[in-house]
């Protein structure tokens, strides 16, 4: 069994503090106000030459008829589930309180290994307050007094924790392996996408925007590919970002941009590809991601035979010279599409990982360029000698040539078509670069 520990309590009593000083980067986000975390949140840590997986989790709250808490209680029920050991984090200023007892009750259903986390004793009168929480019933489990934002305390309690585990752990279970993004505006549908992908409720789902707040990671399998796929907080205008926890949840969806490898832009049928839409593309393009759009929605639009088409031209011609971007249309509700569009983000990947032999790229490019060679500049002419993908991590293509630096952007532009028409790199943006030979 995995090393998985869940970290779990009622709500503002700073288990994403504590999941973010486990981790060792602030991956969630931490906020005074309750009620901030809601979907189950994963991060690596490692303690005393053991590694293991960390879920945070959002505050359990009884009796509450919100819509989101009840779903946050679903979600802490499949943390309990996954854990091999359970982190019940409290709090020394409030003392034992309803919640508190209450929750105690459904963890005494688990036999699996329980530790009382007395967060916020960061001084001598709260660490004596601690031995309150004794008073839970959770049999012989010791009270463990913390300060998660100074770290005081952590140590004994995660020297105690290893002992748990039966082995030492992957130090990085996820390295090399592909990492895809949902990206997008609020209510989209990149949740539900997401939970009908996995088919299981992996984020909280609600008509209200903006009900994603964190990152979410979750590894699948599929194809026979093994990746990490993440859905994200819904990305609006800057004007239009009021409150602290929303413009952090926008720099998580931004960071896992720049951590990812293919992004699916996700966007409302009904609305099609907007302004927003295009920024987050041109932000891909930029940090040099494969890319693919998912039309989802598709259920709302009133078609016949040609509305998939004309709807598609008329998205490529906005995308201009981007027009390498692949496109699916998808209706989450229907389940239709679904598969196929986690299988083009695959080949996206292939795509952008993709090494043409030099051989190949010379015998095929070289004949192009003679079919129809740079223009010349000032009387000079341009010879172009030898063709080679370079050693990148995305498709770099040099060209080496006695005059680089007369070659203009038009005569890249048909370099760059005549590549792509040859050997496939859709979904992938592609630099061409010159070197003097």
């Amino acid at each position: 069994m995995a090393n998985i520990v869940a970290i779990v309590g009622r709500p503002n009593v700073g288990k994403s503090t504590f999941f973010n000083r486990l981790v060792e980067e602030r991956k969630a986000i931490e906020d005074n106000m309750s009620g901030v975390t809601r979907d189950r949140h994963y991060g690596h840590a490692q303690w005393g030459g053991k590694f293991f997986s960390v879920i945070d989790t959002g505050g359990y709250v009884i009796g509450s008829e919100d819509i989101f808490e009840s779903e946050i209680r679903k979600q802490v029920k499949l943390a309990l589930d996954e854990a091999s050991v359970i982190l019940f984090v409290v709090d020394c200023f409030e003392g034992v309180t309803e919640l508190d007892l209450e929750f105690a009750k459904v963890l005494r259903k688990t036999k699996k290994p329980i530790f009382i986390v007395a967060n916020k004793a960061d001084n001598t009168e709260r660490l004596l307050m601690a031995t309150e929480f004794y008073s839970l019933g959770l049999g012989d489990n010791e009270v463990y007094p913390i300060a998660a934002v100074s770290g005081s305390g952590t140590g004994d309690l995660l020297d105690a924790v290893i002992k748990e585990f039966p082995d030492e752990g992957d130090e990085d279970p996820d390295a090399g392996v592909p990492k895809i993004a949902i990206l997008g505006r609020p209510n989209v549908g990149k949740s539900s996408f997401l939970n009908t992908l996995l088919g299981t409720e992996r984020s909280i789902v609600t008509d209200e925007a903006g009900t994603t707040r964190d990152a979410i990671h979750t590894r699948y399998k599929l194809f026979g590919q093994d990746f990490i796929i993440t859905d994200t907080a819904g990305i609006r205008k800057k004007a239009k970002v009021h409150e602290d926890i929303e413009f952090y949840s926008v720099m998580r969806s931004l960071r896992t941009l720049e951590e990812s490898d293919v992004l699916i832009i996700m966007i409302d049928a009904t609305r099609g590809l907007e302004a927003q839409d295009s920024n987050l593309i041109s932000l891909g393009i930029k940090n040099n991601k494969g890319i693919m759009i998912v039309v989802n929605k598709w259920d709302l639009i009133e078609k016949d035979h040609k509305t998939m088409d004309k709807f598609k031209e008329d998205m490529l011609e906005k995308l201009g010279e981007n027009r390498w971007i692949p496109i699916i249309f998808t209706s989450v509700v229907n389940k239709q599409r679904i598969l196929q569009a986690i299988e083009l983000a695959v080949k996206v990947y292939e795509n952008k990982t993709r090494k043409i032999p030099t051989s190949k790229l010379n015998d095929i490019i070289l004949a192009e360029i003679e079919r129809y060679p740079p223009p010349a500049w000032k009387g000079k002419y341009i010879k172009i000698k030898y063709i080679t993908q370079l050693p990148t991590r995305n498709p770099v293509i040099a060209f080496f040539c006695n005059l680089p630096q007369y070659i203009k952007a038009p005569y890249t532009r048909y370099l760059e078509n005549r590549i792509r028409e040859n050997f496939d790199f859709e979904g992938v943006p592609i630099k061409v670069t010159y070197k003097k030979k």
